[in-house]
């Protein structure tokens, strides 16, 4: 399986050589084009060729001419739109629910300062029950406020290049072409 990648800035256009339709696919997979999972390597090869592009992107599939089924390639387009618009909307619900995730830990742990402010100097004489709710209240409210900052302000940044990759590929839904050579 041969592949050769070539992305000019101008156009947008990437374009892949492939050997055969299945080189799109996963080989593991033996289900019809319009249900096979999308070979890891293509996917790497496109994004890596996405890195330096905006939306616009313009996808070109070089196939052997022999080889060459309008059939095919029809499916095929469909199932590579299908696979961008759902993998998008995918990663972007599991951004919004980390970082509601974590905005809801870091409220928690405000909270729990509070708490454990409000018990501390409500009364200088405290009970042993409170003062183990101090105790226990004040590292929980550390924990639950850093791990969801974290989650606010990290962990999305990791979703970002895969969210990015698929919101530019679905953007260009329908801009597959099959040539042949």
């Amino acid at each position: 399986m041969k592949r050769e990648i070539s992305a000019t800035s101008e156009t947008s256009e990437i374009s892949i050589k492939l050997e055969q339709y299945d080189d799109i696919f996963s080989d593991f997979d033996i289900r019809p084009y319009s249900k096979r999972a999308l070979s890891m390597d293509f996917l790497d090869e496109i994004k890596r060729a996405t890195l330096d592009k905006n939306i616009g992107i313009e996808l070109s599939l070089y196939v052997p001419k022999k080889m060459r089924d309008e059939s095919h390639e029809a499916i095929i387009k469909e199932r590579l739109a299908a696979h961008f618009k759902r993998h998008f909307h995918l990663l972007s619900d599991e951004k919004r629910k980390v970082k509601r995730k974590g905005t809801n830990m870091a409220i928690i742990g405000v909270v729990c300062m509070l708490a454990a402010a409000i018990i501390y100097f409500k009364d200088p004489s405290q009970s042993v029950f409170l003062s183990f709710l101090i105790v226990f209240l004040e590292p929980a409210a550390w924990f639950l406020l850093w791990e969801g900052m974290d989650l606010v302000i990290f962990d999305p940044k990791e979703l970002n290049p895969d969210v990015e990759f698929y919101r530019k590929m679905s953007a260009s839904n329908g801009n597959t072409h099959f040539h042949s050579y």
